[in-house]
């Protein structure tokens, strides 16, 4: 039998294949960065590092958080969506993570094609607190007094555009009355206010203000989720107590760039998940007030265009822009 010498390649091309293939270096292959678009100790951090040791773990190489707070969450964010290393991912939050570019058009990344979501790992509900000088001890008659007594309350927000504003702005349309948005680069200074009595409500993260609710400094009329807080029990959600509105849950999620590979991603989800079911893990998160929840790319990229259509949508509407 006569071998031609294009036989004898192709046969050693499917010998070497096999070998080839086993050469290829496994993911990763050196330190994976985290960057948390916020500071250590903030919400997102906690998320991060619930899962990192996890990861670091099961794929062999390190995962070093690395926090790039600024900018609302924008400038990690950005720095997550410019990675080109491979060996970068990140965590942030709603905002910088879905509706960021409709709110501010200059901004030079766009969440919704420059970031590849992985999972979601945390789900906040939001508390509706007021001072207790407001006469209201129920949303109904939270509402009854702000028709009656227009112009009378403040309420609370860390920034235009935040899901605090804008579930607040949603939450007044659609129970008729209107309060004068104050703006805050942040939930701490919010939260002095509102004990002080400069605000009259603010929907703040449960962290900020369950201290507070819990010594009778402010009190918890509803909150925004689909169900009660186990730290809240005898607080209703806003639809038990009577606003036909969907439920609010600010989120934490890890993206990667975009373009990051599918199977690396699946891969990454399913163990977030594995440890954010750890009971430790549950336990610490839960205690901040927030719940620990996996998901899988799919069902994140679902979440994150399902929140630039809802919240962009009312962006749109009311024309709000970022603070110069």
């Amino acid at each position: 039998m006569t071998i031609t010498r294009r036989g004898m390649l192709g046969a050693a091309t499917l010998v070497a294949a096999p070998g080839a293939l086993r050469a290829q270096p496994a993911w990763p292959d050196r330190p994976v960065r985290v960057i948390v678009a916020f500071p250590g100790g903030s919400t997102p951090d906690m998320a991060a590092r619930a899962v990192a040791p996890h990861l670091a773990q099961v794929f062999g190489q390190p995962f070093v958080v690395d926090n790039r707070a600024g900018g609302g969450g924008n400038i990690g964010t950005e720095a997550i969506a410019r990675a080109t290393d491979g060996h970068t991912l990140g965590v942030t939050i709603g905002g910088p993570g879905s509706t960021a570019k409709v709110l501010n058009p200059n901004l030079s990344y766009d969440p919704a094609t420059d970031l590849t979501p992985i999972s979601l790992l945390a789900r906040l509900p939001f508390v509706l607190a007021v001072h207790p000088s407001v006469p209201a001890n129920t949303v109904a008659e939270l509402i009854a007094y702000a028709k009656a007594n227009p112009g009378k309350l403040n309420y609370g927000s860390t920034g235009p555009g935040t899901l605090s504003h804008l579930a607040t702005e949603d939450m007044a349309r659609l129970s008729g009355f209107q309060a004068e948005h104050v703006s805050y680069r942040g939930v701490a200074q919010a939260v002095l206010d509102l004990v002080a009595g400069r605000l009259q409500l603010f929907l703040a993260a449960p962290a900020g203000v369950l201290a507070q609710v819990q010594d009778g400094r402010l009190r918890a009329l509803a909150v925004t989720g689909p169900d009660r807080m186990a730290q809240l029990p005898n607080v209703p959600t806003l639809r038990e107590a009577g606003v036909q509105m969907e439920p609010v849950v600010a989120w934490i999620g890890m993206f990667g760039p975009a373009g990051f590979p599918a199977d690396r991603a699946a891969r990454i989800a399913r163990e977030c998940n594995v440890a954010l079911n750890q009971p430790e893990q549950r336990r610490t998160l839960e205690a901040a007030g927030f719940q620990p929840v996996g998901s899988t790319p799919a069902e994140f990229a679902a979440l994150q265009k399902a929140e630039i259509e809802r919240w962009g949508g009312l962006i749109r509407r009311l024309g709000i822009r970022p603070e110069s």
